[in-house]
């Protein structure tokens, strides 16, 4: 078994677990829940929405989690250099909605995002996450989506205190002017982190923007990760959805850029498989691996079930720690070959 004891070990033994709680998903209860349980069951990073509160939710639940005798994962928010679908949110006016409609947009939400009770009608704002299965649905198409982008000024304290070591960078092909003038903004405060993670999605000329963006950023004194972006927030829909982030996770490989390339978007319960059948992981990696794998819509559709069954802080709750804790196990030990059980909590 390998040397995994602390998250950067476990990027360079290329057994990287992180959580994707959302850049636009600010439900601080579950952001709690989710994060204790996968920090309990062995995760190294936990990225969150540049939200001082998510943050601190997160915060809270990695130091309860250490306290029950788990790990320390790093503590990661995600910034965007322009419009992207992780930093944005739907809206419609349920007064609007024929009173004979389907609701079709409330089976399709993964985030249980959208509600019709006499209390709260329309989009639950902090739990949508932007995914747009909703938008091609309305009958009626009323919904639309509007931007949230994140504030990087407003998370500087927080990196500097140390409560955020690590930053991801979403950003698409052909942003030069638009990288370049975040870049300014971000490269003062890289002295503070462990991690830096840039996150791009396919599109022409990928890779040579991805070159492009590696000679502008170094040196770094942090470690780097290339998040190859396959198939954005599609992880829990199908079995089929991770083979495009295993495709561009291959062709980052290929390019030879420095630091680690890490996968995201489209994952779920196959990819860990599907990379050790192709050789992409230990113990059939060759020099050219996949260091880790991001889970985001399938992981926390993992433990969805446990919010229904307590909105209180899990640990409270010791049956329904000890079985969400079990549930974000079942994906995370696959990646990092522990054989062993876990104790129970509480």
């Amino acid at each position: 078994m390998p040397d995994i004891a602390t998250p950067l070990a476990a990027l360079r033994q290329h057994c990287w677990f992180k959580l994707i709680n959302g850049a636009s998903f600010q439900d601080v209860a579950q952001v709690y829940n989710v994060t204790l349980a996968y920090s309990l069951a062995g995760a190294d990073c936990i990225d969150v929405a540049a939200d001082p509160a998510v943050i601190q939710a997160a915060v809270e639940a990695v130091e309860t989690a250490q306290r029950l005798g788990g790990g320390r994962p790093l503590i990661m928010v995600s910034i965007n250099d322009g419009a992207d679908p992780h930093f944005r949110k739907a809206t419609f006016d349920p007064c609007q909605c024929p009173t004979d409609c389907e609701r079709p947009c409330q089976r399709i939400c993964p985030a249980a995002a959208i509600s019709f009770t006499a209390d709260v009608q329309g989009i639950l704002r902090d739990r949508c996450y932007g995914c747009g299965r909703c938008l091609p649905l309305c009958p009626a198409g009323l919904i639309q989506t509007y931007e949230q982008p994140a504030a990087f000024a407003n998370i500087t304290p927080l990196i500097q205190a140390g409560t955020v070591q690590a930053l991801e960078i979403h950003t698409q092909p052909h942003r030069y002017d638009a990288f370049y003038a975040l870049w300014q903004q971000v490269q003062p405060w890289t002295g503070y982190l462990k991690v830096l993670a840039i996150s791009c999605p396919q599109g022409e000329e990928v890779i040579s923007y991805l070159r492009w963006l590696s000679e502008l950023i170094q040196p770094l004194q942090c470690e780097l990760i290339w998040q190859a972006d396959g198939r954005p927030m599609s992880g829990d829909i199908g079995d089929g959805a991770t083979r495009a982030t295993i495709q561009f996770g291959q062709a980052i490989l290929e390019a030879n850029l420095p630091g680690f390339v890490q996968l995201a978007g489209g994952t779920n319960g196959h990819t860990v498989a599907k990379l050790r059948a192709m050789g992409l992981l230990p113990p059939r990696a060759t020099a050219k691996a996949i260091a880790g794998v991001a889970y985001g819509s399938y992981a926390r559709k993992c433990l969805a079930v446990f919010h229904t069954m307590a909105d209180q802080p899990w640990q409270t709750v010791p049956d329904i720690l000890n079985a969400a804790v079990a549930a974000a196990a079942a994906l995370v030990h696959p990646l990092k070959s522990v054989p062993s059980p876990l104790a129970p909590y509480g």
